[in-house]
């Protein structure tokens, strides 16, 4: 009867053992063989099992011993592989290649070092950086009129565009030697976020020069002539950039662009010198009607050989001036919003090779280029944008669920509305913990394209949803347009951010594991290099092959035990409120390790089209990061008690679809059979993180509702101000009043004192005041609260043929 005990407990023994120490595979290997044949030869293991155990050492024995396992395990394999993986183009491996691997290798791995984590510097602002954004970022923010901007001028005002200039907006990313401001990550897109949460069209307008653009590229890739020429221009706005690159067919697919340039002599400025002619067609390109440069992304051809051997050259980049003979540009596309955007074109322009980004020799490097440039764009420009949102829907929300009543009630008050606030809040403090930790990658020199394509995806979807949300509390307030409507816009705005820069359906079902896969696994690419080469590439594979396997091992045996245990045999570098999430994503991360090389092993090349479950392989990925950085903002915050329940809610919502996405995986396994065994290993207790409680969303409800703090902390970044005239500056003029108010009614309400509908509310408290039930005081209270009230839930209407005349003139 021991034998089962012992059994089990060497099982077990062995187990927490893989699951807790990095140690090399031949020692996994020697310690699984010993297990079995202790138990063997001791007579501690029951006889069938230790037979199988017996069995299954000697399958694992040659495994430790090099020639044979080449010879019987590592030669099949590679025949196999070399087989069903399709070839790489070089399009495909420089998207691979392009930034660099950081935090999100730990997760992808299984085995993430919290330290690592947590000694990342807590992002901070300098003081020139403070300086601008309190000083002209604030000045800004009080000249912006976005009813005006978007509904009667379609632009930006002269005199914005001229402030834009003056303060050097479009600067934000050039150093100072050439006349910009020379920021930081965290400063750039902080002043993106405060500029678009009062006008997107102006948020926009300051992006895009800052992001994908002319200024990154020349930055990184421009030869000495070029910076010095463009850098000072682009940042006093003597000069607008754009960049064009998608096209009616290609969309945003620089590897498939059809816009064409041939390498011919020409001649410029009365010379004959060495160029192209180029012809493109570009649509969507944000500035592009008001830009005096314009980027453009196009493939080179040299049918004459002018610049060697080569015939197909690659994707080239080049700024053009926009008053070049046969650049037709200016006409706008209308996006929902009033930024700048349009088509361009250009038939046989003849384009000198100084013109090339980076000169000559940069001819074909467009598509490393972009690649770079992209992953700086999506981590800093549109995480900006989707963190914006969310504060400004719960701050708005907030207030204005605090200050509109129903039933005598606050509507905040109403469990149908907690349950809305709470995601808002939950949302925002996790958008702008991703966007903060995503920064700070990016100022220690990082270039993280997976995590910036993560983060580009969760935040605008998070915009999606908090505006969505903020729609729905206030109801026809937010649906009716007009100057002190402040939603409309940003919600008709919504798809815009999902759109561009990789749409979200792409980047998620397409680009976050399947470029995720390649630069994260610590063994993939050594095995499809080694695949690659024909000559002597089986030595290379063996030996990935074989750190392949016990890292594989160890994942499964770390999912097993911390699944059973519920987290509570992981680490955490921390005690306190967010301990066990560390725990719980230590057990997330080894399961989605151990899934992803299964999935990787049965679909090989086929993965990448498979794109639903590459898909929930991404999300997966996507929410251990925002759950990461959710826990790094509360230990880099100093663990504020009042922030402990925006801190659990976004923890746990994250875990909660992360496991959610694995359960999806393993029901959508190529193999059924095998997707039910895993997921033992994945998810042996089931599922049973759930996301947040009616409880906790209460707790998160209230925080929006009032003055605090943790509110500020919440929507801190944001432009407001208490001005009772502006569309937001309202909301916080009103709250103090109403609240101030609410002890007076609830004394009316519990003397069961109602005003009579037909008596004028004036009249009403003189008659309460004269019959000694309300002080003067009291009802100097009630009178301020009320005229507040008023003020906020007012909408606007117009003159019917002033709106058709609007209407008309817009069209």
């Amino acid at each position: 009867m021991i034998a089962i005990p012992v059994t089990v407990l060497l099982i077990a023994l062995g187990l927490w053992v893989l699951a807790k120490r990095r140690l090399p595979a031949p020692f996994w290997f020697a310690m699984l063989v010993g297990i079995a044949a202790l138990g063997f030869f001791t007579g501690l293991m029951p006889a069938a099992t230790g037979a199988v155990a017996t069995i299954l050492a000697l399958l694992l024995l040659p495994l430790g011993i090099s020639p044979l396992r080449r010879a019987i395990l590592s030669r099949p394999l590679l025949e196999r592989v070399r087989r069903l993986l399709p070839p790489m183009s070089q399009t495909e491996r420089t998207a691979i290649e392009a930034g660099t691997v950081w935090w999100e290798a730990e997760l992808f791995r299984g085995e993430p070092d919290w330290h690592k984590l947590l000694e990342i510097p807590k992002p901070r602002l300098q003081a020139e950086e403070r300086a601008f954004l309190e000083g002209p970022v604030e000045e800004l923010c009080a000249m912006l009129d976005d009813w005006h901007i978007n509904e009667e001028r379609n632009d930006l005002p002269p005199e914005v565009w001229a402030f834009l200039r003056k303060h050097r907006f479009f600067g934000l990313i050039i150093p100072k030697e050439y006349g910009g401001h020379g920021f930081s990550a965290l400063a750039h897109s902080s002043v993106v976020m405060k500029v678009s949460s009062r006008s997107g069209t102006a948020g926009v307008s300051v992006m895009v020069p800052n992001s994908l653009g002319p200024g990154e590229l020349l930055l990184h890739f421009g030869t000495e002539v070029q910076k010095h020429y463009y850098l000072p221009r682009l940042a006093r706005g003597e000069e607008i950039p754009c960049f064009a690159l998608t096209g009616p067919t290609a969309g945003s697919d620089a590897g498939s662009i059809p816009d064409v340039g041939i390498v011919c002599q020409g001649h410029f400025e009365g010379q004959e010198v060495l160029g192209m002619r180029v012809s493109w067609e570009k649509r969507y390109i944000t500035l592009g009607p008001v830009a005096t440069v314009l980027g453009l992304a196009f493939k080179v051809f040299d049918p004459d050989h002018l610049l060697g051997e080569n015939e197909d050259l690659g994707i080239t980049c080049a700024l053009i001036p926009t008053d070049t003979a046969g650049v037709e540009i200016g006409s706008r596309h209308h996006p929902g919003a009033a930024f700048q955007n349009g088509p361009n074109r250009g038939v046989d322009v003849f384009v000198p090779m100084e013109w090339v980004i980076g000169g000559p020799q940069r001819v074909g490097d467009g598509w490393r280029m972009l690649m770079e440039s992209l992953a700086t764009g999506r981590g800093i420009s549109l995480p900006a944008l989707g963190a914006g949102a969310g504060k400004l829907a719960a701050r708005t929300s907030g207030a204005y669920a605090r200050i509109r009543k129903q039933f005598r009630l606050p509507i905040g008050y109403f469990e149908g509305v907690e349950e809305v606030l709470a995601r808002i809040g939950g949302w925002s403090y996790r958008m702008d913990a991703a966007r903060t930790l995503t920064t700070s990658a990016l100022d220690q020199g990082e270039r993280p394209s997976v995590v910036s394509a993560m983060v580009k995806y969760h935040l605008t979807e998070g915009y999606r949803q908090t505006i969505n949300d903020a729609m729905d509390i206030h109801g026809g307030k937010g649906i009716c347009m007009g100057p002190s409507n402040y939603l409309a816009i940003p919600y008709r705005s919504i798809p815009v951010s999902i759109t561009v820069e990789g749409a979200n359906i792409l980047t998620r079902s397409m680009i976050v594991f399947g470029q995720g896969a390649m630069r994260c696994h610590p063994y993939l690419v050594d095995e499809v290099n080694a695949a690659a080469d024909e000559t002597d590439g089986l030595r290379a594979f063996d030996r990935a092959l074989y750190g392949h396997l016990g890292y594989t091992l160890r994942n499964g045996a770390r999912s097993l035990v911390f699944g059973l245990s519920a987290g509570r045999l992981a680490d955490s570098p921390v005690d306190g409120p967010s301990a066990n999430y560390f725990r719980r994503l230590a057990a997330l991360s080894a399961g989605f390790a151990f899934l992803a090389d299964l999935g990787l092993l049965v679909l090989g090349g086929d993965l990448k089209r498979r794109e639903a479950l590459s898909g929930r392989y991404a999300d997966a990925l996507g929410q251990m990061y925002l759950c990461s950085a959710t826990l790094k903002r509360f230990e880099d915050d100093g663990r504020p008690e009042a922030d402990v329940p925006l801190m659990h809610w976004a923890a746990r919502d994250s875990l909660a679809r992360a496991e959610d996405a694995l359960h999806g995986i393993l029901r959508n396994f190529p193999s059924a059979v095998l997707g039910r065994l895993l997921r033992w290993v994945v998810l042996p207790r089931g599922r049973n993180l759930r996301e947040p409680d009616d409880r906790l969303g209460h707790k998160v409800a209230r925080l929006l509702l009032s003055p605090s703090e943790t509110r500020d902390r919440l929507t801190a970044g944001i432009y407001c101000n208490e001005n009772p005239d502006d569309p937001i500056g309202v909301l916080e003029w009103a709250l103090p009043k109403v609240i101030s108010a609410e002890p007076v009614e609830r004394k009316l309400r519990e003397a069961r004192i109602e005003r009579p509908l037909v008596m004028d509310f004036e009249d009403w408290l003189a008659l309460l005041v004269n019959r000694d039930v309300l002080s003067s005081q009291e009802a100097e209270l009630l009178r301020e609260a009320e005229t507040a009230t008023a003020k906020v839930i007012r909408v606007d209407d117009f003159p019917a043929k002033a709106r058709s005349a609007a209407a008309d003139q817009a069209a």
